[in-house]
């Protein structure tokens, strides 16, 4: 009987010990969830994500406020330099003042037979009521083409101004196999050229009916990519507290 008794004690601190384990391990999980999903929906992005080569395409930045206490007034887009694009054509925004900058090229291009010796440069958009307030995001529309044949993706770095002065910059290159960075900037992904190379599945600027339906495709993918990081934000939420719970629990436990 004395023998029983004296190892009582050892199985009940050993169970509390694996209950306080289990609690410290489901919230770090909980953490891990919420660190991979928290950043998924809060990055200026380029949609659709993809675009033909050589063709035209509209393409919308989605800018959302990932702050609590202050408005985004300014947006500045920068365009790919190393693969200029001619025609570059912002669709108006309401509430939003926006600015086209040109610059000459220090290499012509050709675009339909014709020498181009100047592109755009960088787009600004300026909000002249209350901007992208805390809780909500813009998208700013562009019409963009011609797209290069001879490049895999075109890199928009991207500069979010917000009313306290804060310049967020979305400038950061993502490497192939690498984790994302903080920052990350916009990229447009270049696919195989469709027909003739000058209907693009981003948006055709020429009334192709088939461009449009998967414009629509794309956005509602990206849609469903940003749900699907809402939910597993909850789940970790969840998780997390029942991780507390248990580790609450069981250290009532031991001090009984």
């Amino acid at each position: 009987m004395s023998e029983i008794s004296k190892s009582a004690p050892s199985v009940k601190s050993a169970k509390a010990a694996r209950v306080s384990r289990l609690a410290l391990v489901g919230g770090v999980a909980a953490g891990s969830v919420l660190l991979l999903a928290g950043p998924a929906f809060a990055h200026v992005s380029v949609q659709p994500q993809s675009a033909p080569k050589g063709g035209f395409a509209t393409v919308n930045f989605k800018v959302p406020n990932e702050r609590d206490d202050a408005s985004t007034v300014k947006v500045e887009v920068s365009l790919p330099t190393d693969h200029p694009l001619a025609s570059v054509m912002p669709q108006p925004v309401p509430g939003w003042k926006v600015s086209v900058t040109k610059a000459k090229l220090a290499k012509p291009i050709e675009m339909e037979g014709e020498k181009i010796n100047e592109a755009p440069t960088k787009i600004t958009w300026t909000a002249d009521g209350k901007g992208i307030e805390p809780g909500q995001f813009q998208q700013f529309p562009l019409s963009v083409g011609q797209l290069p044949e001879n490049a895999d993706q075109l890199v928009f770095k991207a500069l979010q101004t917000y009313d306290n002065k804060e310049v967020v910059r979305w400038i950061e290159p993502t490497k192939e196999g690498g984790p994302e960075p903080e920052n990350p900037a916009p990229v447009l992904q270049l696919t195989a050229a469709e027909g003739d190379g000058h209907h693009g599945a981003a948006g055709d600027d020429k009334g192709d009916d088939k461009g449009g339906a998967k414009t629509t495709a794309a956005a509602a993918e990206t849609s469903a990519s940003d749900t699907t990081a809402r939910v597993l934000g909850v789940v970790g939420i969840v998780v997390g507290i029942i991780g507390v719970g248990f580790g609450v629990f069981a250290g009532r436990r031991r001090s009984a």
